[in-house]
């Protein structure tokens, strides 16, 4: 018979891994929350260690939800039930958490929500849950679980700080669960040295192993301790001798599973059916196993051998000795029986109304093209979608597209498939579900969607050739949606401009008049705001700056009025826009409207770009400080994600702040070989002004020469005021004087105060000596009522600058103040070592800074986020949804906040952030 001793002592050898797991739990108790991912292989000890560790915790309360292959395709279905318990506390979630929750669960009808909303309410379930009873979350075979689920539980391990929650999952090291719960601490089991895989194989044999034996057959099962207990007890049998262990290696599995073959050959005929069912229904639900076992005509004593042989039990549910018992089982059923167990299954749950287990029965019971099995399979995935599961949307999808016969309707759904998974993320997947399609066979709207989608795929997993030919393949897609799906044609449009800015000067298949064109031709083709959108962009790209500029307000004053939803879709074309009339303060008021429509709606991915986009319009604001905060940020999301958050390099920052040339360079052209020639310009731009700072003015203008010769729309406009410096202060004034005049065009037409100070500027530095000075006090009264910061410093620097050559120190020592006090709270260390040079030339002595502020407080990043939002007067809830922390984390970094700044109070908080 085969059993295992499940005592304490059974878990030899894991005494460490044993402590580990003690101080999670133990860290619940105390309110430090924490998440471990315990991997290894089949046999490993997964389950028994997590077993053992429950098993002894005291005062918590331990849920538990495995993973099971037939769920593996419905979304949430793991989530539900470890949240069924705490099902009671959902109502006093905040509102979007506790509606998606519920939404998730199918228990609402609603817009599906977002994974990571999903996540955020499961976080302040648990939370909420702890409050009343330290709570510790066992998930096994988690690599089974529905992808959905994976990676809430993901998002919520990576989020535990301040909760009395610990979260412990076990699975097998597979691709798709380790990519899902990336970030989140493993423990990854390795097998039992060699002195303690002997002490196992001894106490598990019937008699006593020989040494020489028992230490070659520990190296040979690698320690594995399922292997030692299992495969002594039937090499005991057996009566083995060292001889047979010389046939070479097999895998451990294969071996274990021809050990469990042969003790399920040995049972009564009545008992391998039932194992037979028992192995293909893996949620081991004894209703459905009974009802399947009824309809096959299988006894109700049947059960009974195997559990008595140790290879299953039956209580609430029914479970195999492991899950290697269950492989052997159902790998050796025939084919036919097999699928005759699944249809059996499959009744019995659509009659007990499990009608998503039972069409994935149905699946599993069908052979070749099944048009109706297809038919539920799809309606199924729709379901799916409903509650927000996009990527087991895709997957009974494409099992659908396999069941159905090649024509539109197969082609239908492979495609829906690759949005599906897209939209979840899965790139790899959509481009391969997308490789499955007979091109020849799509009519011309799902070829659009094809192009599109592919378009869109190739920033995802940096297909440089894609990448540069994005716009031109979305026009061609616009083109076929042309006179039939008029929304997606404009849609198509619209995303060709959005990509044409990554790519910039380097687009291939396309020229920028012949898409402004095509923009322009959209315009009509339908109603509604993305006409005006595209009346905008294509104004922008065609029409002289003067009859441009009305037409692009309008178009961005329309994003304002748009619902979240619509402005989440299309809105971030209105960076390009606001940029091009250089209106700063309504560039950064949209990117939060569109930031706070994201984080309401748990869309991280596209909070990601948006705080992406405002770090980078900080930079052209001169305010590094602020772009550093957002890319810390960035990089807190990502790390929430499931992201390798080292990746968030912005080279621009790194100029600014200080980082070697080289450095820069070398990002710069690695970004610019993946066809992201937008992000290489952006770097460039950061090293042309470190350049200026640096008083290297010819080589600013040596580095901006070419790309001001190639201009690319508002892009280039950024340049102009960089070039004219540079060109001024290299002795190159003549060549820069078309540049300023193009300034001054927009001067008179934008009439923002940021570029009115800015021709100012560019005026002062172009004029003789009598007229300058006018000029430069005109620049400095305009970027002040602006909020490019960094601008206003420079204004002040340069006035200065010229003050003292006029031999005017004093005058020039208050302008050089001002603009060094400006570089040192923006963090511009390059512009503020200029100013102190400048300070010292005319005489006075330069104090060192004086300590102020978050970073000299020693705040973390996300410290510092916490102490800005409550001094702004948000409550923890608030500032936890915002950050995706649970409230009861934010009352912890509050906590940690008042210590350090040695206050009491949100007041004094208050006060203290209005005075930095």
């Amino acid at each position: 018979m085969l059993s295992i001793d499940t005592s304490p002592s059974a878990l030899l050898g894991r005494a460490g891994e044993l402590e580990r797991l003690a101080e999670l739990v133990g860290g619940a108790r105390n309110r430090r929350g924490a998440a471990l991912v315990v991997r290894g292989e089949p046999g490993i000890g997964k389950t028994a260690l997590l077993d053992e560790a429950t098993r002894a915790a005291a005062g918590v309360r331990v849920v538990r939800a495995d993973g099971f292959e037939a769920e593996s395709a419905m979304p949430y279905a793991a989530l539900q039930r470890l949240g069924t318990p705490f099902a009671a506390l959902i109502r006093d979630l905040p509102g979007p958490q506790a509606s998606a929750l519920r939404i998730a669960a199918g228990l609402d009808a609603g817009p599906p929500p977002d994974r990571y909303l999903v996540g955020l309410g499961m976080l302040s379930l648990l939370a909420a849950a702890a409050e009343r009873e330290p709570v510790v979350c066992v998930v096994d075979d988690a690599h089974l679980l529905d992808p959905e689920s994976l990676e809430v539980l993901a998002f919520v391990a990576r989020r535990l700080e301040a909760e009395s929650v610990a979260l412990l999952l076990g699975m097998r090291p597979e691709p798709r669960a380790d990519v899902a719960a990336a970030g989140v601490p493993v423990l990854d089991l390795a097998g039992l040295d060699a002195p303690t895989a002997v002490a196992l194989l001894n106490r598990s044999a019937a008699d006593p192993v020989d040494p020489y034996l028992a230490t070659r057959f520990a190296e040979e099962t690698g320690g594995n301790p399922l292997a030692l207990i299992d495969l002594a007890l039937e090499f005991s049998a057996q009566q083995l001798t060292d001889h047979s262990l010389a046939v070479g290696p097999v895998p451990i599995g294969l071996r274990l599973e021809s050990v469990y073959l042969r003790a399920v050959d040995a049972l009564p005929t009545e008992t391998r059916r039932w194992l037979d069912i028992a192995a293909a229904e893996s949620t081991g639900d004894p209703t459905l196993i009974d009802g399947a076992a009824r309809v096959l005509g299988v006894t109700v004593d049947a059960p009974g051998p195997a559990e008595r042989a140790g290879l299953a039990t039956v209580r609430d549910r029914v479970r195999f000795r492991h899950p290697l018992v269950r492989a052997a089982v159902y790998n050796a059923i025939p084919a036919g029986e097999r699928r005759a167990v699944h249809a059996a299954l499959g009744g019995v749950a659509d009659a007990a109304g499990r009608h998503d287990l039972a069409v994935w029965h149905a699946a599993e019971a069908t052979v070749g093209i099944d048009g109706e099995v297809a038919d539920r399979l799809e309606a199924v995935a729709d379901a799916a979608g409903g509650r927000g599961g996009t990527a087991s949307r895709a997957r009974l999808l494409a099992r659908a597209a396999e069941l159905s016969p090649a024509g539109p309707v197969r082609s239908g759904r492979l495609l829906a498939a690759a949005e599906a998974a897209a939209s979840a993320g899965a790139a790899q997947l959509a481009r391969e579900l997308l490789d499955r399609l007979e091109g020849d066979a799509l009519d011309p709207v799902s070829a659009g969607r094809v192009a599109q989608l592919r378009a869109l795929i190739a920033i995802f997993v940096a297909d440089r050739e894609r990448i540069l030919t994005g716009p031109s393949t979305m026009l061609r897609a616009a083109e076929l949606f042309h006179g039939i799906v008029p929304a997606l044609e404009q849609r198509a449009l619209v995303w060709a401009f959005d990509l044409t800015l990554t790519v910039e000067w380097a687009i291939e298949g396309v020229t920028l008049p012949e898409l402004g064109q095509r923009l322009a031709a959209g315009v009509d083709v339908a109603g509604g705001p993305l006409s005006i959108a595209l009346r905008g962009l294509s104004a922008h790209i065609l029409l002289p700056y003067e009859q441009a500029v009305p037409v692009m307000r309008d178009a961005l004053d329309m994003l304002f009025e748009l619902d979240e939803e619509a402005l989440l879709e299309i809105g971030t074309f209105g960076v390009a826009l606001s940029m091009a009339l250089w209106d700063e303060q309504a560039c950064v008021r949209l990117l939060e409207r569109i930031a706070g429509a994201a984080r309401s709606r748990g869309r991280l991915r596209d909070l990601d770009t948006v705080l992406w986009l405002l770090g980078l319009i900080e930079l052209v604001r001169g305010d590094p400080a602020a772009s550093g905060r957002y890319i810390d940020d960035v990089r807190e999301l990502r790390h929430a994600i499931g992201y390798d958050a080292e990746q968030v390099v912005n080279g621009s920052y790194l100029a600014w702040a200080g980082a070697p040339v080289p450095q820069v360079e070398a990002i710069a052209e690695a970004v610019l070989g993946t066809g992201f020639a937008g992000a290489w310009t952006i770097a460039m731009m950061g090293l042309s002004v470190r350049a200026i700072a640096d008083g290297h003015y010819r080589d600013a203008f040596e580095r901006l020469r070419p790309m001001i010769e190639r201009p690319f729309l508002q892009v280039t406009y950024q340049q102009m005021p960089e070039y004219i410096e540079a060109g001024v202060r290299s002795g190159r004034a003549d060549d820069v004087r078309a540049s300023h005049a193009r300034l001054a065009e927009f001067a008179a037409h934008s009439g923002t105060p940021w570029i009115r100070g800015l021709a100012a500027r560019g005026s002062a530095l172009l004029a003789a000596d009598e007229e300058a000075e006018a000029l430069y006090v005109e620049s400095i009264g305009h970027l002040a009522e602006s909020t490019v910061i960094g601008e206003l410093g420079r204004a002040h620097l340069l006035y200065g600058e010229w003050l003292r050559r006029m031999k005017r120190r004093r005058e020039a020592r208050q302008e050089l103040r001002a603009a060094l006090d400006i570089f040192e709270r923006v963090a511009a260390p390059a512009f503020a070592a200029r100013a102190r040079r400048e300070l010292e030339a005319t005489g006075e002595r330069v104090a060192p800074r004086q300590p102020g502020g978050a970073a000299d407080d020693g705040l973390t990043p996300q410290e510092e986020t916490v102490a800005r939002l409550a001094a702004a007067g948000r409550t923890n809830a608030e500032i936890g949804a915002e950050l995706f922390i649970s409230a009861n984390t934010v009352d912890y970094h509050l906590r940690k906040v008042f210590r350090k700044l040695g206050i009491t109070s949100r007041r004094q908080l208050a006060e203290h952030t209005s005075e930095g």
